[in-house]
C-alpha cells in the first residue's frame, strides 16, 4: 500500500511541475538575479532536451517590455489534512516601476477540491506602487471544510478527534507605507465569517450537542489592524538570505459587527543565513507568535497548528492538531544541495510548538522533524518543488508544496 501510495504522488508531482514551471517564468527575473543560468540547471532542462539558450543579460528589462503576465495552470497535491487535491489556479503579474530593482504586482486566485470533499477558493494580491512608496495586501478566501479538531491545549489525545463541517469567508484588506529601505507600516481592516458550523460525527451524538454548544453555529470577527513590515529578501519564493518580520495587531469590535470583542497579535520572523557563507546552501530560522492579548474567541478563530495564511506551521502534524489562546512556534531547516547544478536539493528541518489551552496553561513542547526533496522548477526565480516527510508526537505524514514552505 505505501509502495502504491508513494507511485501515486510522484505521478502527481510530475503534474504540477510541468504546470507550476510556466508560471514562474514570467515572473523570475525581478525575483533573483544573482543565478548563474549557465551552470544551473531546472527541471525544463532536463524534460524539453534542447540546448539552453545564451543568457546574456539577466537583468530584467526586456521582460518589463509586456504589460502584464497572465498564466493558467492545472496542479495536484497531498496534505494530511486534505489527502489528495487538485486544483486550477490563475496569475498574473505585472510592474509599476521600470527600474531594474523593482517588486512585481501579482494576483493569484485558485481552486482546490480535495480527497475530504473540501472547496478552498483563495483570491490574493500584493500590489506596489509606483516607486514602491506603497503596498497593498489584499488576501480573501472561501473555504468549505470539512476537518478534524481536538480540543485545547497540548496534552489532547490524537485519537480523541471529532469532525466539523463549516463554511468561512476571509476579507483582509491592508495598506503600507514605506518609510525607509525595506520597512513600511500601515493599516487595514479584517474580516472573518464562519457559518453553517456542525459537528458530524455520527458515533458520538451526545458529544456532539456538547461540542455544537461550545462552538456554536455561527462566528464574525471585524476589526482593524496595525502592521509593520520589514523584508530585504532578495527573492521571497526561495530566500537564501535577509531577514523578513512582520508584526499585526488586530483590534475586533462590535460596533463593526465582530461578535465579540478581543485583540490579538501576530509577530513573524525569519531569518536565513549562507552557510557555509559563499555557498548556496541555506541556514533558515521562523519564529511565529500567534497570541491572543484580551477577550473572547470563537474555537475556530484561536490560533492552531496550520492555519497560519499559508497552513504551514507544524509540519509533522495534521492541521487544527493544536489549539489554544497562545500559540508560539520556532523552526530551523537547512537546505542545501544535492547536485552541483542545482537541480536535486535536500532539505532537514525542526520544529517545536507551545499552546496554552484555556481555562488553564499547558508547557508542553511539541516537536516535529523531518527531512525532504527539492526539485528546481524553475532556475531563474530559484523555485523548487517541495516533497517532505515530517514526524511529531504520535504523528507523521507527507507534505507537498510548490515554494519553500518559509
Amino acid at each position: 500500500m505505501l509502495l502504491k501510495k508513494l507511485n501515486l504522488i510522484t505521478l502527481l508531482l510530475l503534474f504540477s511541475i510541468c504546470s507550476f514551471t510556466q508560471t514562474n517564468t514570467n515572473q523570475s527575473d525581478s525575483i533573483n538575479k544573482t543565478i548563474n543560468y549557465r551552470e544551473d540547471k531546472d527541471l525544463n532542462d532536463v524534460l524539453s532536451k534542447k540546448k539552453r539558450l545564451k543568457q546574456n543579460d539577466t537583468t530584467i528589462t526586456s521582460l518589463k517590455k509586456r504589460s502584464y503576465y497572465l498564466t493558467f495552470l492545472p496542479a495536484a497535491g497531498y496534505t494530511l489534512q486534505t489527502g489528495f487535491a487538485g486544483l486550477l489556479s490563475a496569475n498574473i503579474g505585472y510592474y509599476n516601476d521600470k527600474g531594474k530593482d523593482a517588486k512585481i504586482s501579482t494576483i493569484t486566485t485558485s481552486l482546490t477540491y480535495s480527497q475530504y470533499n473540501q472547496i478552498i477558493l483563495p483570491l490574493y494580491a500584493d500590489i506596489w506602487s509606483k516607486g514602491e512608496k506603497y503596498n497593498i495586501i489584499s488576501d480573501n478566501r472561501y473555504i468549505s471544510y470539512p476537518s478534524d479538531i481536538f480540543g485545547l491545549g497540548g496534552t489532547t489525545d490524537p485519537n480523541q478527534d471529532h469532525t466539523i463541517d463549516f463554511n468561512q469567508i476571509k476579507l483582509h484588506e491592508t495598506i503600507l507605507k514605506r518609510f525607509y529601505k525595506n520597512l513600511y507600516a500601515g493599516v487595514g481592516y479584517y474580516y472573518d465569517y464562519f457559518w453553517k458550523i456542525k459537528v458530524i460525527d455520527p458515533q458520538t451524538r451526545l458529544v456532539n450537542v456538547f461540542i455544537q454548544k461550545q462552538i456554536g453555529t455561527t462566528a464574525t470577527a471585524s476589526g482593524p489592524v496595525f502592521k509593520l513590515l520589514y523584508d530585504s529578501r532578495a527573492n521571497q519564493i526561495n530566500p537564501e538570505k535577509g531577514v523578513f518580520l512582520n508584526v499585526v495587531l488586530r483590534q475586533n469590535l462590535q460596533e463593526l459587527g465582530s461578535d465579540d470583542e478581543w485583540a490579538s497579535l501576530l509577530i513573524d520572523i525569519r531569518k536565513y543565513i549562507n552557510f557555509p557563507r559563499n555557498s548556496k546552501n541555506t541556514l533558515a530560522f521562523w519564529s511565529y507568535n500567534w497570541l491572543t492579548l484580551a477577550g473572547d474567541l470563537n474555537y475556530l478563530m484561536l490560533p492552531s497548528t496550520g492555519w497560519d495564511d499559508q497552513y504551514n506551521t507544524g509540519r509533522g502534524y495534521v492541521q487544527s492538531r493544536f489549539r489554544g489562546r497562545q500559540m508560539k512556534y520556532f523552526e530551523t531547516e537547512y537546505r542545501y544541495r544535492i547536485t552541483r547544478n542545482g537541480l536535486i536539493g535536500g532539505v532537514v528541518f525542526f520544529n517545536v510548538e507551545n499552546f496554552s489551552g484555556n481555562p488553564r496553561p499547558y508547557d508542553t513542547f511539541l516537536p516535529g522533524y523531518g527531512a525532504g526533496v527539492r526539485i528546481k522548477l524553475n532556475k531563474k526565480s530559484n523555485a523548487n518543488l517541495c516533497l517532505d516527510y515530517g514526524i511529531g508526537k504520535g504523528s507523521s505524514g507527507f507534505y507537498v508544496n510548490l515554494g519553500e514552505v518559509f
